[in-house]
């Protein structure tokens, strides 16, 4: 027994120098997050998750994360910072930093190929981020083999990965818009306003491809099973979608919510991304409640990877519970 606790101890200790040396960064896909919040390269390729909805196959690609200071800033705008802070300890997170994640995702219906969102692209790879098209290849889908490109709402974070090298991502595809979200950031009237940044970015991106694009309003089906619904506030036109397969439903929330202790424990806290925010709280909570009240899964853009999980209703929001095997039984 002496001899048994003394290899045990040996291998405690070795395992404890590991952890040690490991401790200063966190493996984020593609990058690592060092103690200082700065972003490192590693060799690790992009995390993705694949699982069946019915006859449908999702492919959801980690395309990037980055450490935010103060999260409270963003996602509880106007809130008492000791009120944010108490809400964050109570649920094992630090109150000055958070991890931010992207997540596009592929839906394979056996008929077609349809991406929603694309991520980071070029410009977010200096940092770790812009990783679709590396975890669409991993999975075995090429640029070419997409069929639609589907855009939740015009912020950059959706939008950067159409181009590469000043051409088409994803050259053989359709593109599906809201019409009221590309009327908003198309439009010569955002010049000289908070939002021309967004609209300059619209033009070199977006615009190029209107001619190759369907524009659709909620209600309309982006292919059979898949059906747009309006979820207005966080972006004029911002969309969300139902997906339909084999008896079984996925609600595809976009930035609905973006944190989901935040927004979806406090959903009528204000964020700042969030261009009109009393109608983006209460479509958070309308969207939300029929998500509890069906027991819905929904995947959200920046819900924690691999971004798919339920809620429960609480006196005050919701409460996330992330999937484990559901989808594999």
């Amino acid at each position: 027994m002496a001899e048994d606790n003394g290899i045990h101890r040996r291998r405690l200790m070795a395992t404890a120098g590991i952890t040690a040396l490991a401790a200063p960064f966190i493996a984020r896909g593609g990058s690592a997050i060092a103690a200082d919040g700065e972003m490192m390269e590693t060799s690790r390729g992009p995390r993705t998750d694949s699982f069946n909805l019915g006859d449908f196959k999702l492919v959801v690609v980690e395309d990037g994360t980055r450490v935010m200071e103060n999260p409270g800033d963003t996602f509880g705008t106007g809130q008492d910072p000791a009120t944010v802070a108490a809400l964050l300890e109570e649920n094992f997170l630090p109150e000055d930093k958070m991890v931010n994640g992207f997540a596009p995702v592929l839906v394979d219906t056996g008929e077609q190929t349809i991406l929603f969102d694309t991520g980071m692209g070029p410009a977010g790879r200096s940092w770790g981020a812009g990783q679709l098209m590396a975890g669409l290849k991993a999975n075995g889908y090429q640029p070419g083999d997409i069929d639609v490109v589907v855009i939740t709402h015009m912020h950059g974070d959706h939008i950067n990965g159409l181009m590469e090298e000043g051409g088409p991502a994803f050259p053989n595809a359709s593109y599906v818009f809201g019409d009221k979200e590309y009327a908003f950031w198309s439009d010569e009237a955002r010049v000289g306003t908070p939002a021309e940044g967004g609209h300059e970015s619209v033009k070199k991106l977006i615009v190029p491809f209107a001619e190759q694009a369907r524009f659709i309003t909620g209600g309309d089906e982006v292919a059979p099973g898949i059906t747009a619904m309006e979820a207005f506030g966080h972006t004029p036109g911002h969309m969300i979608f139902m997906l339909e397969s084999g008896g079984r439903q996925l609600l595809l929330t976009a930035d609905t919510a973006n944190h989901y202790v935040l927004s979806l424990q406090r959903p009528d806290w204000q964020v700042r991304f969030d261009m009109d925010k009393e109608m983006a709280a209460a479509t958070r909570r309308q969207v939300f409640d029929m998500v509890a009240a069906e027991k819905i899964p929904f995947l959200g853009y920046h819900m924690p990877f691999p971004s798919v999980g339920y809620v429960e209703k609480t006196d005050q929001g919701y409460m996330f519970m992330p999937k484990t095997y559901q989808f594999a039984l």
